[in-house]
């Protein structure tokens, strides 16, 4: 296997592999360029955008400064977009859903790391450079789901369909449809239903 392919099977990987340094670059400078625009320039924010997300047919609204570890591991649905300071730590696949909104700096964080010190440590090749080992876990935020500021959301998640993550929420573990979780670590507090329709 090589390490991308490592990578994306969430098995321990090299993340200074030549390939995964040629697309990490890549998408680091495509998400610069797309933060030194303006709101008054869209013909010149889609085609960053569709550089830097080759594999979502439909382009969210991204509220710039965005960060991207690839780019190209992150899907986007319908009508989904993201406030200020959004970062995707695509090291293992991100999809997000039709309609989803995310708030003001929210991270998505699929990279994880060994527990053990000596597995996750820096060690030195046989040519003298150095380079460690770590794994991911992809994350999914499935259709109609509300992210409110600050929510960070782990790898290995995902939220449920129709849910809203409270603010300034470290979710964890993965959420049932139609929640409302708050919390740090991020627990349900209820369902959402009926009965929270706006009168």
């Amino acid at each position: 296997m090589t390490e991308k392919e490592k990578m994306l099977a969430g098995k321990l990987y090299d993340p200074s592999d030549a390939e995964l340094t040629a697309l990490l670059v890549k998408a680091r400078k495509l998400a610069r360029r797309y933060n030194q625009t303006d709101e008054d320039e869209p013909e010149k924010r889609t085609a960053i955008l569709r550089e830097l997300l080759p594999n979502t047919p439909n382009l969210p609204s991204l509220q710039a400064p965005v960060y991207f570890d690839y780019g190209c591991n992150t899907t986007f649905g319908k009508f989904s977009g993201a406030n200020f300071n959004f970062t995707c730590l695509d090291v293992c696949p991100v999809h997000i859903g039709d309609n989803v909104m995310i708030g003001p700096n929210v991270t998505l964080a699929t990279p994880m790391h060994p527990l053990l010190p000596e597995e996750r440590n820096v060690r030195r090749r046989e040519n003298g450079s150095f380079y460690n080992l770590e794994y991911a876990k992809p994350i999914t935020i499935e259709d109609n789901c509300w992210l409110a500021a600050n929510v960070v959301v782990c790898g290995g998640v995902t939220i449920g369909e129709g849910s809203v993550i409270g603010a300034g929420s470290v979710v964890t573990r993965s959420i049932p449809p139609h929640s409302l979780a708050v919390g740090n670590p991020c627990r349900v507090i209820r369902t959402i239903t009926e009965q929270d329709k706006m009168r």
